[in-house]
C-alpha cells in the first residue's frame, strides 16, 4: 500500500486526493494531513481516514482540533503540530511515498521543498512552488532523482502526451485555456466587472483565487511557467490558445508535424489518479468522458489586449530570476482587493505590471530568498492597491 501525504487536504484538491483515495483502498492510505482552520472538515477528515500526524494553521487551532476530535468520541488522537513546522513534519513524514502539495499561496513552498530534499514523489498541484522557485526546486529534485508529477489538468496533460517521444522530438506545448467566463465579454464591460461575474466560470468549480485568475488568465501565465521548468521547454516553445470546451487539456506538438491530445472530463479526480498510481494506470470506473455530449471541438488565438496577464507572465519568465515570483505576489495581493471590491477588474494587470515595474533585478539561490522577495513585492503591491484607490477616489 503507497501512503501519503497532503497538504491542504480542506481544499478542492485535498478533497478530491481523499475521494480518490477512498475509491482506491487497496492501493493507497493516508499518514499525514495538513490544514489550515477548517477544523470541521479536517476532524471528518481525521475521523475517516486515521493519520498519524495533523498539522493546523497555529496552536490555538491544534488545542481546538484535538477538543474536537475527543467531542467526537476519537479514542486515539494523531500527533498534532502547527505552523510551517507542522507543514514540512507533513511533507516529510518518513511513511509517505507521495506528497501531494496543494496548499494554496506560498505556504506551502518550503515544506514542498522540504520533501523533495527527502526524496518524496510530488504530486504536485500548488502552482507558487515552480511560479516562485521553480529554478531552486527543480536542481532539488534533480540532486535527489524526484520527479514531480503535475496534478494540474494541463500540465497533467502534457505529461502523459511526453510519454509518446523523446525530449528532442518535441516541437512544443500547447497549453488550453477555457477563456474563462469574460470569453467574449465586450472589453469595455470586461473592465468593470464585478467579483460575482468573475467568479462564475463556465466549465470548473475552484477555489476563489484560482477562479479569477482564470478570468485573468495569470493561470495561464503560471502554467506557462510551471511547464518551462517541469518539462525544460523554452518560453518559446510553449503555446496557450482558447479552447471553451474544456474537453481537451493540452497538446503537444511533435517535429514530423504529430499533435498529440489528451482529453477528458472536467473532473480533477483523473489527474490526482493519474499522479498517484504513476507510473501505472489503474481502472476508474466513474470517470469518464461522455462522448454523447461532445458536439464539437473549437480553438481560439489568445487576445493578448483581452488577457494582458497572460503577456506580463511571459514578460516575468524571460526576466528570470525575482521576476516570476513578483508576478506571483502581485496577483495574489491584486485578486484579494478585488474580491473585496477595492480595485476593478482591470486594476489585477495594473497592479502586476507596477509590481514588475518596481521590483530590482535580482538572482535567488536560496527559499529563503524567495520568501523575502515575495514578501517585498507583496508590499509594493499593497502600495499600488492605495495608490489606485486614491486615483480613482479623485476621478
Amino acid at each position: 500500500m503507497k501512503l501519503i501525504s497532503i497538504l491542504g487536504s480542506t481544499g478542492s484538491i485535498g478533497k478530491q486526493t481523499l475521494a480518490v483515495v477512498e475509491a482506491m483502498p487497496e492501493r493507497f492510505g493516508i499518514v499525514a494531513l495538513a490544514a489550515g482552520s477548517n477544523l470541521d472538515v479536517l476532524a471528518q477528515q481525521v475521523v475517516r481516514h486515521r493519520p498519524e500526524l495533523v498539522s493546523v494553521g497555529n496552536a490555538e487551532l491544534a488545542t481546538d482540533l484535538a477538543n474536537h476530535l475527543r467531542a467526537v468520541g476519537l479514542e486515539k488522537l494523531p500527533e498534532i503540530q502547527h505552523g510551517a513546522a507542522g507543514l514540512t513534519a507533513v511533507a516529510t513524514h518518513p511513511q509517505a511515498a507521495v506528497l501531494v502539495s496543494a496548499a494554496v499561496g506560498v505556504v506551502g513552498l518550503e515544506a514542498t521543498y522540504a520533501a523533495v530534499r527527502a526524496g518524496k514523489q510530488v504530486a504536485l498541484s500548488n502552482k507558487e512552488v515552480l511560479v516562485a522557485a521553480g529554478e531552486i526546486v527543480m536542481a532539488a529534485a534533480r540532486a535527489a532523482n524526484v520527479e514531480i508529477l503535475p496534478v494540474d489538468s494541463e500540465h497533467n496533460a502534457i505529461h502523459q502526451c511526453l510519454r509518446a517521444g523523446r525530449h528532442v522530438e518535441v516541437k512544443r506545448l500547447i497549453l488550453t485555456a477555457s477563456g474563462g467566463p469574460f470569453r467574449k465579454t465586450p472589453l469595455s464591460e470586461m473592465a468593470s466587472a464585478t467579483p460575482e461575474q468573475a467568479l462564475a466560470h463556465p466549465n470548473w468549480r475552484m477555489g476563489r483565487r484560482i477562479t479569477i485568475d482564470s478570468a485573468t488568465l495569470v493561470n495561464k501565465g503560471f502554467e506557462v511557467i510551471e511547464a518551462h521548468w517541469l518539462f525544460d521547454m523554452r518560453p518559446d516553445q510553449i503555446d496557450v490558445v482558447i479552447h471553451p470546451q474544456s474537453t481537451v487539456h493540452s497538446l503537444v506538438e511533435y517535429v514530423d508535424g504529430s499533435i498529440l491530445a489528451q482529453l477528458g472530463p472536467t473532473d480533477m479526480r483523473m489527474p490526482i489518479q493519474y499522479a498517484l498510481t504513476y507510473p501505472e494506470r489503474a481502472a476508474s470506473n466513474d470517470i469518464a468522458l461522455d462522448w454523447s455530449k461532445l458536439r464539437r471541438l473549437d480553438f481560439a488565438k489568445v487576445s493578448t489586449r483581452r488577457f494582458p496577464c497572460l503577456l506580463l507572465a511571459r514578460e516575468a519568465l524571460k526576466k528570470r530570476g525575482v521576476y516570476p515570483c513578483a508576478f506571483n505576489a502581485a496577483d495574489e495581493i491584486a485578486v484579494e482587493a478585488f474580491l473585496d471590491r477595492r480595485l476593478p477588474f482591470a486594476g489585477i494587470a495594473e497592479v502586476i505590471e507596477r509590481v514588475l515595474a518596481r521590483t530590482p533585478r535580482s538572482k535567488m539561490s536560496a527559499i529563503s530568498d524567495v520568501l523575502a522577495a515575495d514578501s517585498e513585492a507583496r508590499r509594493i503591491a499593497r502600495e499600488e492597491v492605495i495608490s489606485l484607490q486614491s486615483k480613482a477616489a479623485t476621478v
